[in-house]
């Protein structure tokens, strides 16, 4: 690993980074190789987050490094006035890979972006401005997106802000009656991921797809945290046979730790859309198309999705066999490689325990679940390595 020498300024971080200031439960990091962070100090992380399910690839993956540095040779921004070679190959191949019916694109930065974008095409179409989301939910913290956040604590400083959204239990009889001719869309997550990853059953999805299509409103698919092989399928939705969203927001692994998000929408969407409906500087971007390029052609050459839902089966039936006895472990549950360790109790200090005295990184959903999101070319050895940190944690106190 080359030398790293950290910025005199890096000891005022935590003053200048505002609400995103971290609590530091680790030394400065400085590199990263595979699924391990590394510290200025020289310990490694073992990331079972791979960075808010971002980096799938985990760190500095050849494929990624390579093609930022070939496309930084290039060019790194064209505007979206003149064609750009690699954003037209980077958005076939994205199409490639969505819903047949899903065959135009929107790129854009980040999972917010995209949510709030979905929104207003939307709105767009339909010409109605009422949304339905599910309890637990998450989109994203700008306004439109934080309207459709469940979290009370979250909206609650925006009261008044905030568009018109109706939040009901992710139960399939409830959706069906708060869907309406007022309607514009329903936005779920297949699987809830800061909400305690929740996995959503075949039921309540078809249903909403049924009410959707009853009351002509849309449905639009969080697909951010759970998108791109994360849950075995190259998209979450696709466990569930004849589910057809009309937009699909993605994010975080489309990129593989480069900023970037994607709205996917079909003809319906297309037809109400006309040119300055929408826009994004960055979006698009030569850089952030070269590494999305990579990071399917990587996904699709090593068969990442596949292997992530054969790797995190076995990884969930190790987690409840560890677990069977313990008193403090409801449950253990997921799909793929997002996984929830369900507490009888708040689930932080447990978290800040991994960090400080395993090296070993996870995050909590909602205030009981430790939530395991690793990259995707994590190996059993370093799985193993993160279930008996935690059950040293959970069995240690």
């Amino acid at each position: 690993m080359s030398e790293h020498v950290r910025p005199a300024s890096a000891g005022a971080e935590d003053r200048r980074l505002g609400t995103w200031a971290p609590r530091r439960p680790t030394p400065p990091i400085v590199g990263g190789e595979g699924c391990e962070l590394i510290a200025e100090n020289g310990d490694r992380y073992l990331d079972l987050t791979a960075g808010y399910g971002v980096c799938c690839l985990g760190y500095n993956h050849p494929a990624i490094v390579d093609a930022i540095k070939r496309q930084a040779e290039r060019l790194t921004f064209c505007p979206l006035n003149v064609s750009s070679a690699v954003r037209a190959e980077y958005v076939e191949a994205l199409v490639a890979i969505l819903p047949a019916k899903l065959d135009r694109v929107f790129l854009c930065n980040s999972g917010t972006e995209a949510v709030e974008g979905a929104l207003k095409f939307a709105a767009l179409a339909t010409g109605r401005s009422r949304t339905v989301a599910l309890r637990s939910s998450f989109h994203g913290r700008t306004l439109g997106a934080l309207a459709m956040t469940w979290n009370p604590a979250a909206r609650r400083p925006y009261d008044g802000l905030l568009h018109d959204a109706v939040f009901v239990q992710p139960e399939a009889e409830a959706v069906d009656q708060a869907v309406s001719g007022e309607t514009a869309a329903v936005v779920l997550e297949p699987v809830q991921g800061e909400g305690g990853v929740n996995v959503l059953g075949d039921d309540v999805l078809l249903a909403t797809r049924r009410a959707c299509d009853r009351h002509g409103a849309l449905l639009i698919l969080d697909e951010v945290q759970t998108g791109f092989g994360r849950c075995g399928r190259w998209f979450a939705h696709q466990y569930t046979p004849g589910l057809e969203p009309d937009l699909v927001a993605m994010a975080k692994g489309i990129g593989g730790g480069f900023p970037l998000g994607a709205i996917a929408y079909g003809s319906r969407v297309a037809e109400a859309l006309r040119p300055g409906s929408h826009g994004s500087t960055y979006g698009g971007n030569p850089l952030a198309c070269a590494v999305g390029l990579a990071v399917i052609e990587t996904l699709e050459r090593l068969d990442l999705p596949a292997r992530a839902a054969t790797i995190g089966a076995r990884f969930v039936e190790s987690l409840r066999s560890r677990f069977a006895s313990n008193p403090r472990v409801r449950e253990v549950r997921g799909r793929g490689l997002m996984i929830g360790v369900v507490l009888r109790e708040r689930a932080g200090r447990h978290i800040a325990r991994l960090a400080t005295e395993h090296r070993v990184l996870a995050l909590p959903a909602g205030p009981n679940v430790v939530r395991l999101l690793p990259p995707l070319i994590v190996t059993d050895e370093e799985l193993e390595r993160g279930a008996e940190a935690i059950q040293d944690v959970l069995g240690g106190e």
